[in-house]
């Protein structure tokens, strides 16, 4: 046998098509854990999977991918022939103090099953971290469909995600004012004009969110899909007559009797707690259903508090959701906003990918604003890079991460500290993938 010739690198556009069969999405394998997932509103685990794209789908994709500057690919190629394929997307994630901070997404990973094992992943996750390091993104995020695998790449999660149900019978609402504002049923036309706006407004507000890409609602139909009903579609408006919330909701068709009856809410986002508290009104009181369920919802969401009963909100499932890897230490400490002042020295060990990382660095916040060098002498406390991705976004328990073996700390107050100066209320959130 000849010596094997191996590449990591961003493929051609004569290589896309290729590249495109070596992803999950595209060829029809699994991409996702198969247990039931937070993310899917539906009574199965999970949904169907995709049947593989045919050769005319993926050629159609090519111009899209190539043209799209936002998209970064990277492939794994073994004497001329990909075998791996991964990406990393261009975007804006929203961290504490509501700063907007340049973001690289990995996206649309996997290695063919004949080359596994044979460290092409982490060849193109190099590849990917120092092409945005190049680009000034100091973190990357993904969403992880194992869990164990992006952990040794210094990933970690730092935002959850829940699916609830509530039984119609048990969904009474808490006196409050009548709302000024009004709710309209919508066609999928208004709902595909009204929904990036409102987005826009809300991901900037909320930290965790990320930028949408584009066209993430061009899809939007009053078709039906398979055997399930269309997308409906409410929005609520305020007084004067602007539009302040949205939400999608489908009435799944079943087989069995339990699934009958039984109202999907997709997604629903709100720019006031008056529109918020009206659309989850009407829905959780529609004629004809007896249960909602709710998926890719905040762990701590606030109609909760809005019931007469708090307990008739039931999580059925929850997951992690962003995963976040701290590329540029310094500057992702500087880039996010504080709530109060501190001062904190912490040594991070081991980062092989990026061991610009490693050392003692001191964090000095004054008025929200922080200062991050790197020092000599002791430190506060020792963490692992993982840790910091979990804490970046304020969502995860510091004191937990410690209890863990993750944290060291090794002055007393220095875990107080570390959570004082990092956890954000409420807790982060984002409500699409990438």
């Amino acid at each position: 046998m000849g010596r094997v010739v191996t590449e990591i690198r961003p493929v051609e556009r004569h290589e896309v098509v290729e590249y495109l069969r070596a992803l999950p999405f595209a060829n029809g394998l699994p991409s996702w854990e198969p247990y039931a997932a937070a993310w899917h509103g539906g009574a199965e685990a999970w949904p169907c999977p995709r049947p593989p794209a045919t050769r005319e789908q993926l050629e159609s994709w090519v111009d899209e991918l190539v043209e799209d500057k936002t998209f970064r690919p990277q492939a794994a190629i073994v004497d001329g022939k990909v075998v791996g394929a991964t990406a990393m997307l261009s975007l804006e994630v929203t961290t504490p103090g509501l700063r907007i901070v340049p973001m690289g997404g990995v996206t649309a990973t996997g290695v063919i099953a004949t080359h596994r094992r044979q460290g092409l992943l982490r060849g193109m996750m190099q590849a990917m971290f120092t092409d945005a390091l190049e680009r000034g993104e100091a973190i990357a995020e993904l969403s992880a469909s194992e869990g164990s695998i992006y952990g040794r790449f210094g990933f970690s999660p730092a935002t959850l995600r829940t699916r609830w149900e509530i039984e119609r019978s048990d969904a009474g609402l808490v006196d409050a004012d009548p709302d000024p504002g009004s709710l309209e049923l919508v066609d999928a036309a208004t709902a595909r004009d009204v929904w990036p706006g409102i987005f826009d407004r809300v991901r900037q507000a909320r930290v965790g969110e990320i930028t949408a890409r584009k066209g993430r609602w061009s899809g939007l139909s009053d078709e039906p899909k398979g055997t399930d009903g269309p997308l409906r579609y409410l929005i609520h408006r305020d007084a004067a007559g602007q539009v302040d919330g949205i939400a999608n909701y489908r009435l799944p068709w079943s087989t069995s009797p339990d699934g009958v009856g039984v109202l999907v809410v997709e997604a629903l986002e709100a720019l006031t707690d008056e529109a918020y508290r009206a659309m989850w009104s009407l829905l959780l009181d529609f004629d004809l259903t007896r249960k909602v369920v709710a998926p890719t919802r905040p762990a701590d969401e606030p109609l909760r508090w809005m019931l007469r009963n708090p307990r008739a909100m039931r999580v059925t499932r929850q997951s992690d959701n962003l995963w976040v890897r701290v590329l540029d230490l310094p500057k992702a400490l500087t880039s996010r906003g504080y709530d109060t002042d501190g001062h904190l020295r912490i040594t991070v060990e081991k980062d092989p990918e990026c061991p610009h990382n490693i050392g003692t660095w001191e964090l000095e916040i004054s008025k929200g604003e922080a200062a991050c060098q790197r020092v000599d002498g002791a430190a506060d406390l020792t963490l692992d890079i993982q840790a910091l991705g979990s804490l970046y976004l304020g969502g995860m328990s510091a004191a937990a991460l410690a209890r863990a073996g993750k944290i060291r700390p090794h002055e007393a107050d220095a875990l107080a500290t570390l959570s004082r100066l990092f956890r954000t209320d409420p807790e982060p959130f984002n409500s699409i993938g990438f």
